[in-house]
């Protein structure tokens, strides 16, 4: 008795020492990623603090020698100002959001929901067009916008980008509004609660994780979104952030790229994305979840 005590301890003690072992492991590999990952940002971060000089400076210093605001004060003066194409980028991104949200809820309420027939293929069809480009149809898109006066507005730019982010968020929705037990919806039903109601009340509530990560979505795919504005939009009054650093890095009067303003506009482009993700990301793991298991 006492030598198979021995035996079972011993083989606690080895299987908690690999464990131990694996722990250390994943975490090791866990923070090269992050450094990994965050060393391009905190450099963008430091280049933008570089004084105009040493921002030009080649070979590049890794570590500012001074600390300078000028890439900054530039940014903000240049061409419309910045608060113009920072409000531009809001702008679209929130109507992406609303016509996303408009468009894919109801639709996934009712492919998850409703017995339409061969509604399978329909998803199907509709899931089809995650394997096309959507460069591919920037040119017939911009033909089509011309002839009904969408170019060279936010709106038109704002269909564009829902028109990137439909499939994904209507697989999304439609999955995690077939996880909802069938049993609370024919119980509103036996009250006398009508279709709307259903979706507000039954099945909108379960599923908010879901349509925050479809919101997530839409909003740092409008807001990082580039070739469509750039081919969209004429004026550069109606220029997105990105768009604007582009054509930023190469008006500088030392020649080359002006790296001190493309960096300081990088930084403040990040800063949005990084907010909405903190503030929703108790939501963003269980909306990407919910379906997955019934």
């Amino acid at each position: 008795m006492t030598a198979t005590l021995s035996l079972v301890r011993v083989r606690t003690a080895a299987i908690r020492a690999r464990a131990g072992r694996t722990g250390y492991l994943v975490a090791a590999g866990c923070i090269t990623i992050t450094t990994v990952m965050l060393l391009p940002l905190l450099y963008s971060v430091l280049a933008s603090i570089k004084p105009t000089a040493e921002a030009a400076a080649a070979p590049p210093t890794y570590l500012p020698h001074g600390v300078s605001l000028d890439s900054y004060q530039r940014l903000w003066g240049y061409q419309e100002g910045l608060l113009t194409y920072l409000g531009n980028s809001f702008g679209t991104a929130v109507l992406t959001i609303v016509f996303t949200l408009v468009l894919t809820v109801p639709a996934g309420y009712a492919l998850a929901r409703f017995p339409i027939p061969a509604k399978e293929l329909i998803f199907i069809v509709l899931l089809l067009s995650l394997i096309v480009p959507y460069q591919a149809l920037l040119t017939p898109m911009f033909l089509m916008f011309a002839k009904i006066g969408l170019t060279n507005s936010l709106v038109g730019l704002a269909v564009l980008h829902t028109a990137i982010q439909l499939p994904f968020s209507l697989y999304l929705l439609r999955n995690s509004f077939a996880a909802v037990p069938r049993e609370i919806e024919e119980a509103a039903v036996m009250d006398g609660a009508a279709s709307l109601q259903i979706l507000l009340r039954i099945f909108i509530p379960p599923t908010v994780p879901a349509i925050v990560t479809v919101t997530l979505f839409a909003f740092i795919t409008s807001w990082n979104e580039f070739l469509g504005a750039l081919v969209m939009m004429s004026s550069s009054a109606k220029f997105t952030l990105p768009v604007i650093l582009a054509t930023a890095r190469t008006e500088t009067s030392l020649g080359g790229t002006d790296w001190g303003m493309l960096q300081a506009g990088v930084t403040i482009s990040i800063i949005p994305c990084v907010l909405v993700y903190l503030l929703l990301q108790r939501y963003y793991m269980a909306g990407l979840m919910s379906g997955a298991v019934k």
